[in-house]
C-alpha cells in the first residue's frame, strides 16, 4: 500500500557566492524543500523561461513548467544583475509576479530594505542565513498559493456569472436600490442622535 506524500515546495535559490549558495542549499533542504541554485539573475530568469534583457519567453516544454518554482530567493549584491533587478523582472512578469520573492543581504541598509519590499519582496534576510529563517518561507508560499486559488476560483465564477441570464442581474439591481432606501433612513436616523449628544 502506498502512502501518498506531499510534494516539497520548489525553492530557486540565487547568489554569485558559491559558499553562500551551498548554505543556503544546505538550510532549504534541511526544511524540506526542493532547491534548484544558480549564480546569477539573468541564469535565474533564463531557468523560469525569462530572457534577462528583452522579458520574452523561452520555449519552455510543458512538462518542464510542471515543475513550479514556489518561491525565489536571491542574494541582492551580485554582478550584471543585481537581487533588486531580478525582483523587478520577476514583479513585472505577468506569469511570475504572484511567485514570492525574498531577498538575501550582508549590509543591513534599510533604504535597500525598504526598497525591494516596496518593489514586491516579501522578506529581507540579513546574512548570513540562519535556520531558524527557514520556517519564515512557508508561510509566503502558502499564502500565494492561496491567492492563485482564489484567483482562479474568481475567474470561473466570473465565467459562470457572464453564462447568467438576465433576470438574475435584475433582481440584483433591486438589491441595490432596497439598501440604498436602508442607508437613506440610516442618514436620517444618524442626524437627530448627533443633535441628542450635542444638546
Amino acid at each position: 500500500m502506498a502512502v501518498a506524500t506531499e510534494t516539497p515546495f520548489h525553492v530557486l535559490a540565487v547568489d554569485d557566492s558559491l559558499p553562500d549558495r551551498k548554505l543556503i542549499e544546505r538550510l532549504l533542504k534541511t526544511s524540506s524543500f526542493h532547491v534548484t541554485t544558480v549564480d546569477s539573475g539573468s541564469k535565474a530568469l533564463e531557468f523560469l523561461g525569462i530572457h534577462g534583457e528583452d522579458s520574452s519567453p523561452v520555449s519552455v516544454h510543458a512538462d518542464q513548467l510542471e515543475v513550479a518554482v514556489n518561491l525565489i530567493i536571491t542574494d541582492y549584491c551580485m554582478p550584471g544583475m543585481t537581487g533588486y533587478d531580478l525582483l523587478k523582472k520577476i514583479k513585472e512578469s505577468s506569469s511570475l509576479r504572484d511567485i514570492p520573492v525574498v531577498i538575501m543581504s550582508s549590509e543591513n541598509i534599510p533604504s535597500r530594505i525598504n526598497r525591494c519590499l516596496e518593489e514586491g519582496a516579501d522578506e529581507f534576510f540579513l546574512k548570513p542565513v540562519r535556520l531558524s529563517d527557514m520556517s519564515k518561507l512557508k508561510p509566503h508560499i502558502l499564502k500565494s498559493r492561496c491567492k492563485e486559488h482564489y484567483q482562479e476560483q474568481h475567474q470561473q465564477s466570473d465565467s459562470n456569472s457572464n453564462e447568467c441570464s438576465n433576470p438574475t442581474n435584475d433582481s440584483s439591481s433591486s438589491d441595490n436600490s432596497s439598501s440604498r432606501k436602508r442607508k437613506a433612513e440610516d442618514n436620517e436616523v444618524l442626524p437627530q442622535t448627533n443633535r441628542l449628544r450635542h444638546s
